[in-house]
């Protein structure tokens, strides 16, 4: 299945001003939070993991949450999503395919899951 989902950078930015890295730590764990060098990215991040979470069907929630996928950058700096075996294992995913972008104060992202 494919997700989509787009995420104001400024809503981001914001909750990030407000309520600093505790608001990273909600959908971002020690090492995602080390990528993360401007507001696009995290908000990058999060439209990707939203995206991820609508490529299984279920959405962020009781099923998928933020902390069951994890995103890494490649060697070139491309961004790349895993799931946590358990959500691979259910879903019978085989691959994830990821992009992001972001202009004009929004971030978006498409995932891709290809099944078994």
């Amino acid at each position: 299945m494919i997700g989509i989902d787009v995420t104001s950078v400024n809503r981001i930015k914001n909750m990030y001003e407000k309520f600093g890295r505790k608001a990273y730590e909600r959908f971002l764990d020690d090492e995602e939070i080390d990528l993360i060098r401007r507001p696009e990215t995290a908000a990058g991040f999060w439209a990707a993991k939203e995206a991820a979470s609508k490529a299984l069907g279920t959405g962020i929630g009781k099923e998928c949450s933020f902390h069951d996928m994890k995103i890494k950058k490649d060697k070139l700096g491309a961004p790349k999503l895993k799931y946590i075996k358990a959500i691979r294992k259910k879903f019978k995913i085989k691959k994830t395919l990821l992009s992001i972008t972001h202009d004009q104060g929004l971030a978006i992202a498409v995932v891709h899951n290809i099944k078994k």
